[in-house]
């Protein structure tokens, strides 16, 4: 008995689809003539090679089932559809394969169940799968999408492809099942809702929530527009090497509490705009080697972050990075991968790895654009005295405490410039003997010539100015010199600084010193 079947007038290419889908076999409408079998000019194919939407869901959908001992699959080349590929809320237990073909409509998987989806070199409007489940491949590969890609909280067992394709953000209002639900009391504004991630208008790819347990590859993409990741979770990796994103508005990458074994932004990945991953993790290799990080403002923000190997090493930014509060197990980077601002404060990290000296470490810690922060120098300090560098661990506390003298009152400052130039605030202590040994060497030539009076005159004493000196200098009289002679003419008051100054230089060593033993929460 002859099947019933929905469709009593197809056209030649329908009736070919028709037939070939019960057995999974290809039908190619293809001219062979690479200009007029480019799908972005499939509008003016003509009715030889147009495919109702209708058809495909309807075959998708059962309309047609398999022979005996064949599996179905609809794989269709080189054709025009038409009208919007309606497959929401549908469990679809055929392959959907499409190549060169040029699609008008929206393709709709929204809440669907689909064994795999796969568009290569495809010219398609838009394409909704928020909370699709696909169990295996969905795929990509070299299409141009119009009017942005929504996998909102969808589900991909498989692997996700989206390598050499071209995403557009939508460019009409969005629809009412696609608006933010703003609360009414306090409406956002449009920069507003930009600033936050929430007009899907603004993002090439909407992906919060995304689960991909295959490799996530978009590598050589290009985009008009941002992706937007929030939550989402990429258990075997995300690569994005040669991808260019454009956004549309502060962020090129939006990508908060992310979670992947591993993300490569790297081989000439280019943002033009901020990448936002705000407590993300990455349990393996977080690479931006080789990248152009262009934005106005902030180039990175990968504050809060947990990442096990962090490597900044782009051959191109602009723009200010921020790890505030991230842990990195090793952080691989080079003095070009902070061109502006760097925020440090509440960042740790195991290894330090790259082409950073002394210098500009220290001057990759004094450029938080709140002013002077102490646990980056304490960070820094810590990690240099575990890998053995003492001198260059005292010399990031010295500098912590200039720092820090810049945000003191008079007074602090002017104490914190006696420190510094006597002991170096304890942690150059050689400083006090070199003054010593100066103080010591000028009193000494001028008691020489201009000796002092005796002070007694019931025994003979011979005077020798160094010891005098010597004693001058010591807080406590060791030689017993100071009450035995007694200073005359101007020379009562070099007398006088020589005391003081041996003061001071014993108050700065212990001063100095306790600051260097003393924790260093409270400094």
């Amino acid at each position: 008995m002859r099947r019933s079947r929905p469709f009593w007038r197809l056209t030649p290419a329908e009736r070919q689809v028709w037939d070939a889908y019960p057995s999974g076999a290809w039908v190619d409408l293809r001219t062979g003539d690479a200009a007029r079998d480019d799908p972005a000019g499939g509008a003016g194919w003509g009715r030889a090679r147009t495919v109702r939407a209708e058809l495909i869901v309807a075959l998708l959908l059962g309309a047609h089932p398999a022979r005996a001992g064949q599996v179905a699959g609809l794989r269709l080349a080189g054709a025009r559809i038409v009208g919007s590929v309606n497959l929401s809320d549908a469990t679809i237990t055929t392959k959907l394969h499409l190549l060169s073909c040029h699609l008008s409509g929206v393709v709709s998987l929204t809440d669907a169940t689909v064994r795999g989806v796969r568009f290569r070199g495809c010219d398609i409007h838009r394409i909704r799968a928020a909370r699709c489940t696909v169990d295996g491949l969905f795929e990509l590969d070299a299409c141009t999408v119009r009017a942005g890609v929504r996998l909102d909280n969808a589900h991909v067992t498989g692997q996700l492809r989206l390598a050499r394709s071209r995403l557009h953000a939508p460019d009409g209002p969005q629809t009412a099942t696609e608006s933010f639900k703003e609360d009414k009391s306090r409406p956002f504004t449009d920069a507003e809702k930009r600033e936050r991630g929430w007009d899907q208008n603004h993002w090439a790819l909407w992906a919060g929530g995304l689960t991909v347990d295959g490799g996530a590859f978009c590598r050589d993409m290009r985009t008009v527009g941002g992706l937007r990741m929030i939550g989402a979770r990429f258990n075997s990796g995300l690569y994005l090497q040669r991808a260019v994103i454009k956004a549309n508005g502060p962020h090129a990458v939006y990508a908060d509490h992310m979670q992947a074994s591993s993300v490569e932004f790297s081989a000439g990945f280019t943002a033009e705009g901020t990448v936002r991953m705000r407590g993300a993790r990455v349990a393996g290799v977080l690479s931006f080697d080789m990248a152009v990080l262009d934005a106005d403002d902030r180039c990175l923000h990968l504050s809060h972050m947990q990442v096990d190997e962090l490597i900044l090493r782009p051959s191109s930014a602009r723009g200010e990075v921020n790890l505030g509060y991230t842990r990195v197990g090793v952080l691989l980077d080079h003095p070009e991968a902070y061109p502006g601002h760097v925020r440090l404060n509440g960042a740790t990290f195991e290894s330090l790895r790259g082409d950073m000296t002394p210098a500009d470490r220290l001057s990759w810690v004094s450029r938080d654009p709140e002013g002077y922060r102490p646990q980056p120098y304490e960070q820094l300090a810590a990690w240099y005295r575990k890998i053995g560098h003492d001198p260059e661990a005292r010399g990031v506390l010295l500098a912590k405490q200039r720092a820090r003298r810049a945000t003191r009152r008079v007074p602090g400052r002017i104490a914190g410039y006696l420190l510094d130039v006597v002991v170096g605030y304890g942690h150059r202590p050689w400083l006090a003997g070199v003054w010593f040994a100066l103080l010591l060497a000028a009193g000494t030539a001028v008691f020489a010539t201009h000796p002092p009076a005796q002070v007694g005159l019931d025994e003979r004493r011979i005077f020798h100015p160094f010891p005098y000196t010597l004693d001058l200098l010591v807080p406590v009289s060791v030689f017993e010199q100071r009450g035995a002679w007694e200073p005359v003419g101007w020379t009562q008051w070099l007398a006088n600084v020589l005391i003081a100054s041996g003061w001071i230089l014993a108050t700065a060593l212990i001063a100095g010193g306790t600051r260097v033993l003393r924790p260093s929460n409270t400094s």
